[in-house]
């Protein structure tokens, strides 16, 4: 049985780099285990991988018959598709507990961070490994990443300080402003194809029997959209139709306004108005202060759809 560790569909840089740097500590304590994804890295996961001279993770979709760690989530929606036929050795995270199971017992680490390569630093520390240079600089990319530089609500002083262990090591002097590079990379849209926009960060999530996708675009400026929200409110009226999904949402985070343009389309025409007492005009809704999908989204259609 081979050994892999891999994130979530439509992989973020957390994912992508999660599974690098899992496996590189695994590999270090004397057990084998490839890093792998399960889509294309987005550009902003590409600009990390290029500055810190890596390679993107082996793609596999596949894992029956192997064992399996699983990085950035617990949900079986976002895991692969045959992960019932694999063993399921442990999970690393930092979101809400999932549906995956297990028939052995496995390895879990879980806490309540912003990111779950801060997770990952913590067992570095207690496997007393050190960490290379270059990776350090990938995790640390990661967790400004899904911090949004520090200003989401998930961060915690665990994340601060893990970026601060993780400059010193990867000899970065400005951890915001290679952020701030990042958030560039994002915010370059023109061109790109509309549903891949649309995908680019997309989660689907099961909500009481109920499939709802989440996605979302931090930019630094909303007005990269202007010409094109209208595409992109209208592909969420496919993406809804193809998938059977109960309801589509696309977050337009402006991270310099700190808030989100909500764009959506559901079988609920109150569903803004349930989950955050917000009533949609024409699909769209302005949320402010929203910056995180994970703990500002995600919780309140929950409560809705219990």
């Amino acid at each position: 049985m081979t050994n892999y560790v891999v994130g979530h569909k439509i992989p973020d840089s957390d994912s992508i780099v999660g599974a690098i740097a899992f496996a590189y500590l695994k590999n270090a304590i004397g057990e084998p285990v490839i890093a792998a994804r399960l889509g294309d890295p987005s550009p902003e996961t590409q600009f990390i991988l290029d500055k810190f001279g890596f390679e993107a993770p082996l793609y596999k979709t596949s894992y029956a018959g192997d064992g399996v760690y699983i990085v950035d989530h617990s949900d079986i929606e976002l895991a692969p598709d045959d992960i019932d036929q694999a063993t399921l050795l442990g999970i690393i995270d930092h979101h809400k507990l999932g549906d995956l199971t297990s028939s052995t017992p496995l390895e879990c680490w879980i806490r309540p961070v912003g990111c779950t390569n801060t997770v990952i630093k913590m067992m570095y520390d207690f496997h007393h490994i050190d960490i290379p240079k270059n990776i350090a600089g990938m995790m640390l990319c990661a967790i400004m990443s899904d911090t949004v530089i520090f200003k989401s609500p998930t961060c915690t002083t665990a994340d601060i300080k893990c970026v601060e262990a993780l400059a010193e090591i990867a000899n970065i002097d400005d951890p915001k402003g290679l952020g701030m590079e990042m958030f560039l990379v994002k915010s370059a849209v023109a061109g790109t194809p509309i549903r891949d926009l649309v995908k680019r960060d997309f989660k689907d999530f099961n909500m009481n029997g109920n499939k709802v996708g989440i996605g979302q675009l931090e930019v630094v400026d909303l007005s990269v959209f202007d010409d094109i929200k209208a595409d992109l409110a209208a592909d969420l009226v496919a993406l809804k139709a193809e998938g059977g999904r109960h309801s589509v949402l696309l977050l337009l985070t402006d991270i310099m306004k700190e808030g989100s343009e909500l764009l959506l389309v559901s079988d609920d025409d109150s569903l803004t108005e349930k989950a955050w007492d917000i009533k949609a005009v024409a699909g769209k809704a302005w949320l402010d202060g929203v910056l995180s999908r994970k703990k500002q989204i995600v919780p309140q259609l929950q409560a809705v759809f219990a």
